[in-house]
């Protein structure tokens, strides 16, 4: 699982000078041979005055809700951060507002200009001019940034103050529809939306994540889409508070047709469970675990065996949600000493799995759930399904549902193939799609 580093708190840069006149001249870069002590302390020392941080504010108190940061990418004051640290103001400006603090302890109200939510990026604005910035890396910009190459990523874990960590690129993400970098370093909450440099003071990604359960695993998003949107900004202007929510909207949309096209044009394969074939996907974004109930301490009275596949990545919508999951599950149960009565009973609670778990009551309406008996084919390979088609809209993003469809197969009595598609964040026309092929392509083997 993926944790976001800004969600909770820690503002990110705290210290050193915002006042310079003048934008700073790129850095050379280092010798090879330089210490990479040095190398992180010479970072650290151009950095400072170039690095915000990012509040959320109550309007009704004018106290902070969450922290995060940013930093200057131009002259006139346009800065890079996460669209998590402005997602409360781009949901409910009425509520919230944002405000900027420099190292030097100024502060003023900062402008949302852009975001893209698929990246979980944002464009604001500072109103100073004549400001220091950071540049993007041209290999970064090319994706020719090679593997193994020192980056320092900056920021204020838990709000402990100004820190920078040293760590190893290690490519683009595998089995990822969205672009991740793989950071070997130490990102905690709090550095969300600060800059990763290389030893050259040069951006090569923007801290977004870190894996909750590993040491080190953290992930950028790669510089090019942070450059890329603030040309998009500079070419806008600003967004007004009304606008953010439809762009949101627009995003969400383009973002799942883009997904779910890209999955119908992979494809599914079959995989063997017991006599029957299930549907997966080809999609090298999806991860796969299998599980089995045979090693039980106790000796189950029928075998379970699960294949499990999801996506790796999801969108970052608001603290209570996320979306854009798929995940595909399949369950092979087979009695070992339970009469036909009995295993109808225990593939029922396989079965009724089939709840889309807890939902935002804010965000997404209660779900709906149908059942019936369908029969997708000749009876020769397709075996009758009971179905369970449950799903759930969502309140602000119009034409957006959460789906789940599980079947189980009704033609053995003390065996059964029991599978489940989950969808979150699709339109209803590709929910429907992708489901009418998942079922047809449950199948007994020849």
């Amino acid at each position: 699982m993926m944790l976001r580093l800004g969600l909770l708190a820690a503002a990110l840069l705290s210290s050193a000078s915002f006042a310079a006149a003048q934008p700073s001249a790129p850095a050379a870069p280092l010798s090879a041979a330089a210490p990479l002590s040095t190398a992180a302390e010479r970072v650290f020392d151009l950095a400072k005055p170039r690095i915000l941080q990012i509040r959320s504010l109550l309007q009704a108190t004018g106290r902070q809700s969450s922290l995060g940061s940013g930093f200057l990418v131009t002259p006139e004051g346009l800065a890079i951060t996460n669209y998590h640290v402005v997602s409360q103001y781009a949901l409910d400006p009425k509520t919230y507002r944002l405000e900027f603090l420099a190292p030097d302890g100024s502060k003023g109200a900062l402008r949302l200009l852009a975001f893209d939510v698929a990246h979980d990026l944002a464009v604001v604005k500072v109103d100073r001019g004549d400001l220091p910035y950071f540049e993007f890396d041209p290999r970064a910009l090319a994706d020719n940034l090679p593997k193994g190459e020192r980056i320092y990523a900056m920021g204020n874990p838990l709000d402990l103050g100004f820190t920078i960590v040293e760590g190893t690129y290690n490519g683009l993400v595998d089995r990822s529809y969205s672009d991740r970098m793989h950071l070997s370093g130490a990102l905690n909450p709090g550095m969300s939306g600060g800059p990763a440099v290389t030893s050259a003071d040069k951006v090569a990604g923007v801290n977004v994540a870190k894996q909750v359960g590993g040491e080190l695993v953290s992930f950028l998003v790669p510089a090019r889409h942070a450059a890329a949107l603030l040309e998009r900004a500079r070419a806008s202007g600003a967004l007004t508070p009304d606008q953010a929510r439809g762009e949101l909207t627009r995003q969400l949309v383009a973002w799942q047709a883009s997904l779910y096209a890209a999955l119908v044009e992979k494809g599914f394969h079959d995989v063997a469970l017991g006599p029957y074939r299930a549907p997966q996907s080809s999609a090298d974004w999806f991860s796969c675990w299998s599980r089995t109930n045979a090693d039980a301490s106790i000796a189950p009275r029928a075998l379970v065996n699960q294949t499990s596949c999801s996506t790796q990545n999801a969108l970052f919508v608001a603290d209570d949600l996320q979306t854009g999951e798929i995940e595909l599950v399949h369950s092979y149960a087979r009695s070992v000493d339970l009469n036909a009565f009995q295993f109808a009973n225990f593939a029922s609670e396989l079965y009724r799995q089939s709840s889309l778990g807890r939902g935002s009551r804010k965000r997404q309406t209660p779900q709906k759930c149908t059942e019936d008996f369908v029969s997708t084919g000749p009876a020769g390979p397709h075996p009758v399904l009971r179905v369970v088609w449950c799903a759930r809209a969502y309140r602000e993003f119009e034409g957006l549902y959460d789906v789940a469809v599980t079947s189980v197969t009704q033609d053995r009595d003390r065996e059964a193939l029991v599978s489940r598609l989950t969808m979150h964040g699709a339109s209803w026309t590709n929910a429907v799609a992708v489901a009418r092929r998942f079922l047809d392509a449950v199948e007994r083997a020849p």
